[in-house]
């Protein structure tokens, strides 16, 4: 990538020689293979490659991007001119500007988060056969959306007028199903499984994909509806993860510093419960979302967030952290054609002392979530309600499937009386164990 970082630092110096005070530059070369295989034939094929520049240029507390895929040198002199002139034009902005030297990364921990060898069309359209195959075979299966799978590699380079200068490539792979049960007079059912890693040979096999999302399927067969009540819910690691990306949210430096999140003054203040913690962990070997440093070149660090319940940080790139009178976090991430932003990395819940069954166990009357529709999260309130399906417990076993509900609550209250269980696996980028929430509203019939 050699050659890339010196084409991003001329880039940066010919911003520097038209009139801008700081710049920074950065390119995205990516290729990817998606294939899909349903009812056992070929559905889908596609490989595509692109790559793009960003230009960021500072002029005072003034600053503006540009992007292009066009690696011209006309181009590229063309991308610096329009990059300084709308610099010169637009509003200022007092927290604008490049990470200071001193936070800047000066060492990269290695990650293993690059797969040496692209996998051929023929062996992805062989893994998503296996998948297929496996979950037709499930007893009650009917029909198939087909399995897909999807290798792609990122190369990444970083060139600032602050001295910063680095590159690295990163790749992924996945592969997944969707499955049927039942008959239409009688009713349907549709669920799937997935699985993802950086590394193909880490990949779950295709026969336990396949196996898992028929089974899920069938599960789900003669669904009832229950009356509204108020009721212990658990969250599957499937769906208890979107508590811990709403949590994300609302610690964002950004929606902090704007007053747009119901954590805006929690900082230092209890908001789960005693015992629990939340990790951001960058620097995780071959982690879905590991990073050698942040979209602005700062320095990288396993992070608590929350440290036995209590609020311990937020997620800060460099403006936000401006804004905040605080410092960044590292937690920066770009494109080519927006300004940083931040945002987690490898995040998790860790888990606690109980099991699924203990948890489970003691529940007279509740809920067990497999799955969740919708967007009702309002971020600014904590407000929230989402459609739900999944299964009754009744006397501490899941009793039947259910459907056509809605769980409702207050984040706030919901993360103070959230449990963990002790079945944390990694497997997603936003990871976290099957978690417990006691007094939640179902509105059901």
């Amino acid at each position: 990538m050699s050659d890339t970082l010196a084409l991003l630092d001329n880039l940066v110096c010919k911003a520097k020689a038209a009139g801008a005070d700081a710049a920074d530059a950065v390119s995205l070369d990516s290729v990817s293979v998606s294939v899909g295989w349903r009812l056992g034939k070929l559905e889908r094929l596609e490989r595509s490659e692109g790559g793009d520049i960003g230009l960021r240029v500072l002029i005072g507390r003034r600053q503006a991007m540009v992007s292009s895929s066009d690696r011209s040198e006309t181009a590229l002199g063309e991308l610096v001119d329009r990059a300084v002139a709308m610099a010169r034009t637009v509003p200022e902005d007092p927290f604008a500007g490049l990470a200071d030297p001193s936070e800047l990364a000066r060492s990269f921990p290695e990650l293993d988060n690059c797969d040496a060898a692209e996998p051929t069309a023929e062996h992805l359209l062989e893994l998503c056969k296996r998948t297929e195959d496996s979950a037709r075979a499930v007893s009650g299966v009917t029909n198939s959306e087909g399995a897909d799978a999807g290798w792609g590699r990122s190369a990444v380079a970083f060139v600032a007028s602050n001295g910063f200068s680095h590159a690295y490539a990163v790749t992924s792979s996945s592969l997944s199903a969707s499955v049927l049960a039942g008959e239409g007079a009688t009713g349907m059912e549709r669920d799937y499984d997935y699985t993802s890693a950086v590394h193909l040979a880490d990949l779950r096999s295709p026969e336990d994909v396949g196996r898992e999302a028929g089974r899920r399927a069938v599960r789900r067969l003669g669904a009832r509806k229950v009356k509204s009540c108020q009721v212990p819910v658990v969250f599957d690691p499937r769906v208890s993860r979107g508590l811990l990306g709403s949590l994300s949210g609302a610690i964002n430096g950004a929606a902090v510093a704007r007053g747009t999140s119901f954590l805006k003054d929690s900082l230092g203040k209890r908001i789960m419960a005693h015992g629990i913690r939340v990790v951001d962990d960058p620097h995780r070997v071959r982690g879905l979302r590991s990073r050698p440093c942040d979209g602005e070149g700062v320095e990288t660090r396993k992070l608590a967030l929350v440290e036995d319940g209590v609020l311990a940080s937020w997620l800060l790139d460099c403006r936000s952290a401006r804004q905040l009178g605080m410092k960044s976090t590292g937690h920066a991430t770009r494109g080519t054609a927006s300004p940083p932003s931040p945002s987690a990395s490898n995040l998790y819940l860790e888990a606690g002392p109980v099991t699924v069954a203990e948890m489970v166990g003691d529940i007279v009357s509740g809920f067990y979530v497999t799955e969740l529709f919708g967007q009702g999260v309002n971020m600014v309130t904590g407000d929230y309600s989402r459609g739900a399906a999944g299964f009754w417990i009744d006397g501490g076993e899941i009793a039947y499937p259910v459907s056509e509900i809605t769980v409702a609550g207050n984040l706030r209250d919901m993360l103070l009386k959230l449990v963990p269980a002790n079945d944390l696996v990694f497997r997603y980028g936003v990871d976290c164990p099957t978690v417990r929430v006691d007094g939640l509203t179902i509105a059901g019939r």
